[in-house]
C-alpha cells in the first residue's frame, strides 16, 4: 500500500474512532438513593477529541496539496495532535465534584454519595489517537516519495492575461 493511501486510511479510522469517543459514554455517575444513573457522553466531558480529529483531518488533506517541507511539519502536527488526544485519553477522568457542575442534581448537597465509573469512550479516543501517531510518522518519513499535486490548472507564470483571451478566443484551452 502507498504511504499516501496508508496516511489517509490511519488518519479516516482517527476520525472515526475519536468521533465515536465523544458520543459513547466516558463516565457514568451513580447519585444512589433510587435515582437514575446518569452517562455523560464524550463531547459533554471535553471537546478535545472532536477538535482533534478535525484538526487532523484538515491537515491530511492540505497534505495533498503540499510541497514536501510543508507535508513534513503537517506530518508532524498530526503525530501531535494524536499525542494529544492519547494525553486527553488518559488523562480526563472527571470526578463527582466535576460532573456535579455538569449536572446540577449530582451535586454533594443533593446526594450522599456519587460513585463514578468509567465508560468505553476514553478506549475510542486512546485508539483514535494512535491511529492519528501512525499517521503522523508515515506522513513524516514519506513525505518526500509522495506524489507532487498536479500543475494542470495553474496558469503559465509568463502569459499576460491579454494572452490568454487570445488563446480562448482562438479555441484553446490556457489551462492545459
Amino acid at each position: 500500500m502507498k504511504p499516501q493511501r496508508l496516511v489517509d486510511l490511519l488518519a479516516l479510522i482517527g476520525l472515526v474512532l475519536l468521533g465515536l469517543s465523544a458520543y459513547l459514554t466516558w463516565s457514568s455517575a451513580d447519585p444512589g438513593s433510587g435515582r437514575p444513573v446518569v452517562d455523560f457522553n464524550g463531547y459533554t466531558v471535553t471537546k478535545a477529541p472532536v477538535t482533534l480529529a478535525l484538526a487532523s483531518l484538515v491537515a491530511v488533506v492540505v497534505t495533498k496539496l503540499a510541497g514536501t517541507a510543508l507535508r513534513r511539519v503537517l506530518g508532524a502536527l498530526v503525530l501531535l495532535m494524536g499525542a494529544g488526544a492519547i494525553g486527553v485519553a488518559l488523562q480526563v477522568r472527571p470526578g463527582s465534584d466535576e460532573l456535579g457542575r455538569i449536572r446540577p442534581e449530582l451535586s454533594q448537597a443533593l446526594t450522599d454519595h456519587v460513585s463514578v465509573t468509567g465508560g468505553p469512550a476514553p478506549w475510542f479516543a486512546l485508539a483514535g489517537g494512535v491511529a492519528l501517531i501512525g499517521a503522523g510518522l508515515i506522513a513524516l518519513l514519506t513525505a518526500h516519495r509522495w506524489r507532487r499535486a498536479t500543475a494542470r490548472y495553474e496558469r503559465d507564470p509568463a502569459a499576460t492575461p491579454a494572452d490568454q483571451w487570445k488563446a480562448i478566443d482562438a479555441g484553446e484551452d490556457p489551462t492545459l
